[in-house]
Order: C-alpha cells, then structure tokens, then sequence
C-alpha cells in the first residue's frame, strides 16, 4: 500500500496498543504449562501471529475472542515423533530467537523459516553454542535446520548482540532435568528486555536468579503455571505518539502503566531532555532501547540544537539496515542528519521541506517514524509500502487518521 500524506497536525487521544514483546512472552510461557491460560488484551500484529503459529506446530493450542487468547500448554500434548516441526517465523526476530532453544528442547529440533531479511539476522551465538553441545544445523536457501538432544550445564554466549538469545535459554533451561547456567562472556545490552521475561516467567511460576546480568541460575525441572494475564500498553508504539507531541502537536496518549517492567519506557525521559532548553546538544546511549531509535530521531530532527544516538550498531541487523533507513528517510524529508558506523547525528530545523517519495523498506517503524514527520513537511510526501506497519501496529494508519492525520492511498 502507497499512501500520500497532506502534512497537517494531529490532535486527540490514543491508546497505544498492546505490547508486542510482553505478549511473546506471555504466549510462550502459557505454552509451557499443562493447562489453559487466558491472556487479556493482545493485537493480533503479524509477529504474534508468528508465535501463535509456532507453538501450534510445537503442540499448543489456541482460540481467539476478540481481544483475548485461550492457550492450551504443549505438556500434556501427544508428542509426535514423525519428524521435526516446520516453524514459520515470518518476519518476527522474537518468534526465530525464542523458538530456536524451545523446538530442541522440546522436539530434538525444528525446521525454521522466515521472510524479508529474517533468515539472513545473525544467529551465531546459538551456532557457538551448538558447536560445544553436538547440536547439528544447516542454514541453506533461506531455512535452518537444526536437530539434536541437548541437556541440562552451562551456556556461554555474548550480551551485546541481542538479549533474545537470552531470552530464547531463560525459557527452554526450566525445562531441563537439572540445574543449568547462563554465562555472559560480554556485557548485557538490552536489560529492559531481559527484566520483561523474567518478569513474566516469575508471574508463570518460574524460578531463576539474576547475578547481576552476568550470570543466571535455572533450576530445572520448571514447568510453568497455567493462569489469567493481562498485556501492558506498548511503550515503544507510544514513542511514536510521544514523537508527535514533541512537535507541538496536542496528543494525549492514555493507557501506559508508569511502573511498567518495559525497558522502552525510558522515552518519558528521553521525551524530556528534549524540552530542557533550546541549542543544547543531547547525547543518548540506545544500546537498552533500540526500538526507540527512530522516534528519537523524528524529536532530534526538530530538536533546536545537535542529538547524537549512539551505540546504535545492532540496528543495522533488523527489518532494515535502520541506521541507514532512518538517516536516508530524514534526509530526503529535508531534516539534516549524518550516519557513522554506530550512530546518528542530527542538527534539528524548525521544519521539513518533504515534497518527496521514501520507501519504508518493509519496516514498521521507519514507516511510523516517517508518518510523524511528514505532519511537520512543507510539502506532502509519499509512502511506499505503508502497510508494513501490520508487523506491529496493524491500526495505525486507522489511529492515525482519526487524530486528523490526512493521507489518501494510491
């Protein structure tokens, strides 16, 4: 879908939808119990329906009514020996990383797949680890194998990659006979991520002990609990609305838990070293929150003084090379901004000239990103490929217009 935006301003209130990575989570740990749990206020976005695909194939089941899914656990399920499971992954990074330790320990392996630029996000953490455990794998032609029986000991792997590989072991190691460890050989980047599944697995019944993000203890033989649980409102879509209101424009975003575990909520502090004065420079680390990185820009773009984001490199490894998509999309809008190897910096203007065609790259956040800037533009701006924003925010286009944004599909 290509769509022309009228620039203009937004105005009313909104609701961001629900978490996009506490529902991973919580469907994960719902599958891991023997009965069935209800999870209240989930959106089915493109990446849930990911994971509600995977843990179909790995046994579980699931019902939707409206805003709430019933999950029956995988433990009482009738294990099929026939093969390995297939486990379409789409374009969810969450669904690939989290399911890979989950479909061994469960069924000796699976065969994964995916679309856009998922198969090719580096997975090597989980290949090192597979190389000391036996553990057999091929990637070939846009599919990874993997098969093998793995057990209970300690798990070396590196923190500043992506904290979902630690996620993908904090859920699969309960499962084990005995006790296991993880054991980061390099510092944790991505904290809030890690405090998110701790948090849902301790509210499903799962012991583990954090050392300091350098070490975790899982003690085995961990089923989780089938219960009721209901999904926060997600702090990084808000950023976006946030985004909006750091322009002037009077958008009044409700919903939000303020003691919220989600790491991106760090944007309410982020949002105000935007407004502590004027022709100052802000420098903000996202090495915890890389998801806020493109609306962080959007603030900086009409920031007046100088942002730096840095310790961005992980970004180039997502749905785009968003380091450059953000640069490249602010640019052609007329916003000033220079791309190094791991950061951004931005010289912040009063306006954007627009007038101008930018491709979303088929990632939802540089297309959200872009649609809040565009409300500032001189000139209208085109979008293509708008409807990548399913992957998270499958109404914001809808949400969007009813605050009075103004754009027409081509």
């Amino acid at each position: 879908m290509d769509i022309r935006i009228t620039p203009g301003p937004l105005e009313g209130t909104v609701t961001p939808p629900p978490s996009k990575s506490m529902a991973h989570r919580a469907i994960l740990a719902a599958a891991l119990t023997n009965g069935t749990s209800t999870l209240q206020n989930v959106a089915l976005s493109q990446d849930i329906e990911a994971t509600l695909r995977c843990i179909s194939a790995l046994g579980g089941g699931w019902e939707q009514e409206g805003d709430r899914l019933r999950i029956s656990g995988v433990w009482s399920r009738e294990w099929d020996t026939a093969g390995l499971p297939y486990l379409d992954c789409g374009e969810s990074g969450s669904t690939l990383r989290f399911l890979i330790p989950l479909a061994l320990t469960l069924n000796n392996g699976g065969v994964f797949t995916g679309r856009g630029r998922l198969m090719e996000r580096p997975q090597q953490p989980y290949f090192d680890i597979f190389d000391e455990k036996g553990i057999s794998y091929e990637q070939k032609d846009g599919v990874l194998t993997i098969q093998g029986e793995w057990n209970a000991g300690e798990y070396r792997l590196p923190g500043n990659v992506s904290s979902q590989f630690v996620t993908g072991l904090l859920y699969a190691l309960p499962l084990m006979e005995w006790e296991s460890r993880i054991v980061l050989t390099s510092p944790l980047e991505s904290k809030g991520y890690v405090d998110m599944t701790l948090d849902v697995l301790k509210d499903f019944g799962i012991t583990i002990e954090n050392q300091n993000y350098e070490r975790f203890l899982v003690p085995g033989d961990q089923w989780c609990t089938a219960r009721d649980y209901t999904i926060e409102a997600d702090w990084s879509q808000a950023a976006f609305w946030m985004a909006a209101g750091s322009l002037g424009i009077p958008v009044e975003i409700t919903g939000l838990n303020d003691r919220s575990i989600q790491g991106d909520r760090v944007i309410d502090e982020h949002f105000a070293s935007f407004a502590w004065g004027t022709g100052r420079r802000v420098e903000i680390d996202v090495s915890d929150c890389p998801d806020l990185l493109p609306p962080l820009a959007v603030m900086a773009a009409f920031h007046d003084g100088t942002t730096h984001l840095t310790n961005a490199a992980r970004l180039r490894l997502k749905e785009s090379d968003r380091l450059t998509t953000v640069a490249q999309t602010l640019n052609a809008l007329g916003a000033q901004v220079e791309e190094g190897p791991d950061f951004l910096k931005i010289w912040g203007r009063d306006g954007l000239t627009g007038g101008v065609t930018v491709d979303c790259c088929n990632d939802h956040r540089i297309a959200m990103m872009a649609a809040v800037a565009a409300t500032r533009c001189g000139e209208p701006v085109t979008l293509l490929g708008a409807e990548c924003v399913s992957k998270s925010y499958p109404n914001f286009w809808e949400e969007y217009k009813r605050l009075g944004g103004k754009f027409d599909v081509l």
